[in-house]
Protein backbone atom coordinates (compact mmCIF):
# COMPACT_ATOMS: atom_id res chain seq x y z
CA UNK A 1 0.00 0.00 0.00
CA UNK A 2 1.61 3.32 -0.65
CA UNK A 3 0.14 6.15 1.82
CA UNK A 4 1.24 8.52 -0.56
CA UNK A 5 -1.65 8.07 -2.37
CA UNK A 6 -4.21 7.98 0.03
CA UNK A 7 -4.39 4.15 0.70
CA UNK A 8 -4.11 3.39 -2.79
CA UNK A 9 -2.28 0.29 -4.16
CA UNK A 10 0.34 0.99 -7.31
CA UNK A 11 -0.36 -1.34 -10.07
CA UNK A 12 2.94 -2.28 -11.86
CA UNK A 13 1.44 -4.51 -14.84
CA UNK A 14 -2.06 -4.02 -13.22
CA UNK A 15 -3.94 -3.64 -16.53
CA UNK A 16 -2.09 -6.68 -18.43
CA UNK A 17 -3.54 -8.66 -14.38
CA UNK A 18 -6.61 -7.81 -14.99
CA UNK A 19 -6.73 -8.36 -18.66
CA UNK A 20 -5.38 -11.80 -17.94
CA UNK A 21 -7.88 -12.53 -15.16
CA UNK A 22 -11.02 -11.47 -18.18
CA UNK A 23 -9.43 -13.59 -20.73
CA UNK A 24 -8.96 -16.48 -18.34
CA UNK A 25 -12.79 -16.23 -16.94
CA UNK A 26 -14.02 -15.71 -20.65
CA UNK A 27 -11.92 -18.02 -22.95
CA UNK A 28 -13.81 -17.15 -25.77
CA UNK A 29 -13.47 -13.87 -27.32
CA UNK A 30 -16.61 -14.09 -29.19
CA UNK A 31 -18.78 -14.35 -26.24
CA UNK A 32 -16.87 -12.28 -23.88
CA UNK A 33 -18.77 -9.15 -22.17
CA UNK A 34 -18.07 -5.64 -22.80
CA UNK A 35 -16.96 -3.37 -19.91
CA UNK A 36 -20.61 -2.48 -19.22
CA UNK A 37 -21.89 -5.94 -19.12
CA UNK A 38 -18.67 -7.21 -17.00
CA UNK A 39 -18.86 -4.19 -14.70
CA UNK A 40 -22.91 -5.15 -14.15
CA UNK A 41 -21.45 -8.96 -14.02
CA UNK A 42 -19.19 -8.10 -10.83
CA UNK A 43 -21.34 -5.37 -9.13
CA UNK A 44 -24.14 -8.35 -8.79
CA UNK A 45 -21.82 -10.64 -7.66
CA UNK A 46 -20.17 -8.82 -5.24
CA UNK A 47 -22.26 -6.49 -4.19
CA UNK A 48 -19.76 -4.09 -4.38
CA UNK A 49 -19.93 -0.85 -6.86
CA UNK A 50 -17.89 -1.03 -9.76
CA UNK A 51 -18.09 1.26 -13.20
CA UNK A 52 -17.36 0.21 -16.41
CA UNK A 53 -15.64 3.52 -17.15
CA UNK A 54 -13.26 2.75 -14.37
CA UNK A 55 -12.97 -0.88 -15.03
CA UNK A 56 -12.43 -0.38 -18.39
CA UNK A 57 -9.66 2.52 -17.44
CA UNK A 58 -7.89 -0.57 -15.21
CA UNK A 59 -7.82 -2.74 -18.01
CA UNK A 60 -6.47 -0.52 -20.71
CA UNK A 61 -3.62 1.16 -18.38
CA UNK A 62 -5.02 4.43 -17.82
CA UNK A 63 -5.97 4.09 -14.24
CA UNK A 64 -2.90 2.41 -12.28
CA UNK A 65 -4.15 3.29 -8.60
CA UNK A 66 -6.88 1.22 -7.23
CA UNK A 67 -8.50 1.25 -3.79
CA UNK A 68 -8.31 -1.56 -1.25
CA UNK A 69 -11.98 -1.99 -1.47
CA UNK A 70 -11.87 -2.39 -5.42
CA UNK A 71 -8.61 -4.96 -5.33
CA UNK A 72 -10.81 -6.78 -3.12
CA UNK A 73 -14.00 -6.74 -5.70
CA UNK A 74 -12.18 -7.64 -8.32
CA UNK A 75 -10.59 -10.59 -6.26
CA UNK A 76 -13.61 -12.07 -5.40
CA UNK A 77 -15.16 -11.61 -9.03
CA UNK A 78 -11.92 -13.53 -10.55
CA UNK A 79 -11.89 -15.76 -7.64
CA UNK A 80 -8.26 -15.07 -7.35
CA UNK A 81 -5.81 -14.02 -4.10
CA UNK A 82 -5.71 -10.13 -3.87
CA UNK A 83 -2.22 -10.71 -4.09
CA UNK A 84 -2.46 -11.20 -7.33
CA UNK A 85 -3.15 -8.20 -8.50
CA UNK A 86 -0.37 -6.96 -6.36
CA UNK A 87 2.73 -9.84 -6.11
CA UNK A 88 3.87 -10.97 -9.46
CA UNK A 89 5.09 -14.40 -7.45
CA UNK A 90 1.29 -15.01 -6.87
CA UNK A 91 0.70 -14.23 -10.57
CA UNK A 92 2.60 -16.28 -11.77
CA UNK A 93 1.48 -18.76 -9.95
CA UNK A 94 -1.98 -18.29 -11.13
CA UNK A 95 -0.99 -17.70 -14.37
CA UNK A 96 0.01 -21.33 -14.51
CA UNK A 97 -3.26 -22.35 -13.04
CA UNK A 98 -5.09 -20.27 -15.39
CA UNK A 99 -3.27 -22.18 -18.28
CA UNK A 100 -4.22 -25.60 -16.62
CA UNK A 101 -8.20 -24.66 -16.31
CA UNK A 102 -8.30 -23.13 -19.73
CA UNK A 103 -6.45 -25.99 -21.27
CA UNK A 104 -8.47 -28.85 -19.55
CA UNK A 105 -11.47 -27.15 -21.27
CA UNK A 106 -10.53 -28.48 -24.59
CA UNK A 107 -12.33 -31.88 -24.55
CA UNK A 108 -9.14 -33.67 -26.71
CA UNK A 109 -7.05 -32.27 -23.84
CA UNK A 110 -9.26 -33.79 -20.85
CA UNK A 111 -9.30 -36.61 -22.83
CA UNK A 112 -5.37 -37.40 -23.47
CA UNK A 113 -4.87 -37.05 -19.26
CA UNK A 114 -7.32 -39.47 -18.49
CA UNK A 115 -6.00 -41.48 -20.97
CA UNK A 116 -2.20 -40.68 -19.75
CA UNK A 117 -3.57 -41.90 -16.09
CA UNK A 118 -1.69 -44.80 -14.17
CA UNK A 119 0.72 -45.48 -16.93
CA UNK A 120 4.64 -45.47 -16.28
CA UNK A 121 6.69 -42.91 -15.79
CA UNK A 122 9.12 -44.37 -18.85
CA UNK A 123 5.69 -44.00 -20.88
CA UNK A 124 4.82 -40.82 -19.80
CA UNK A 125 8.05 -39.43 -20.22
CA UNK A 126 7.73 -40.81 -23.69
CA UNK A 127 4.63 -39.42 -24.04
CA UNK A 128 5.64 -36.14 -22.93
CA UNK A 129 8.44 -36.10 -24.99
CA UNK A 130 6.25 -36.73 -28.42
CA UNK A 131 4.20 -33.68 -27.27
CA UNK A 132 7.23 -31.46 -26.73
CA UNK A 133 8.21 -32.51 -30.46
CA UNK A 134 4.28 -31.74 -31.84
CA UNK A 135 4.61 -28.37 -29.97
CA UNK A 136 7.84 -27.67 -31.69
CA UNK A 137 6.50 -29.18 -35.39
CA UNK A 138 3.73 -26.58 -34.62
CA UNK A 139 5.98 -23.55 -33.64
CA UNK A 140 4.57 -23.36 -30.04
CA UNK A 141 6.10 -22.28 -27.03
CA UNK A 142 7.64 -24.71 -25.14
CA UNK A 143 5.85 -25.31 -21.87
CA UNK A 144 7.79 -24.49 -18.99
CA UNK A 145 7.68 -26.77 -15.72
CA UNK A 146 8.01 -24.94 -12.53
CA UNK A 147 10.09 -26.02 -10.08
CA UNK A 148 8.28 -25.21 -7.03
CA UNK A 149 5.78 -27.57 -7.11
CA UNK A 150 5.11 -30.60 -4.87
CA UNK A 151 4.74 -33.58 -6.04
CA UNK A 152 0.39 -34.45 -6.02
CA UNK A 153 -0.32 -37.49 -5.05
CA UNK A 154 -0.56 -39.47 -8.18
CA UNK A 155 2.68 -38.51 -8.81
CA UNK A 156 5.56 -40.99 -8.74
Amino acid sequence: MDPERGGQHTGCGLAAKITRMIETRYPDHRTRPGFAKLATEIREHTGKPMSATYLWELATGRKRNLTQETLGTLAAFFDVPAEYLLDDGVRSRADAEANLTVALRNRKVRSIALRADGLSDHTLDALLAMVDEARRIERLAPVEERSDDAAGPGDR
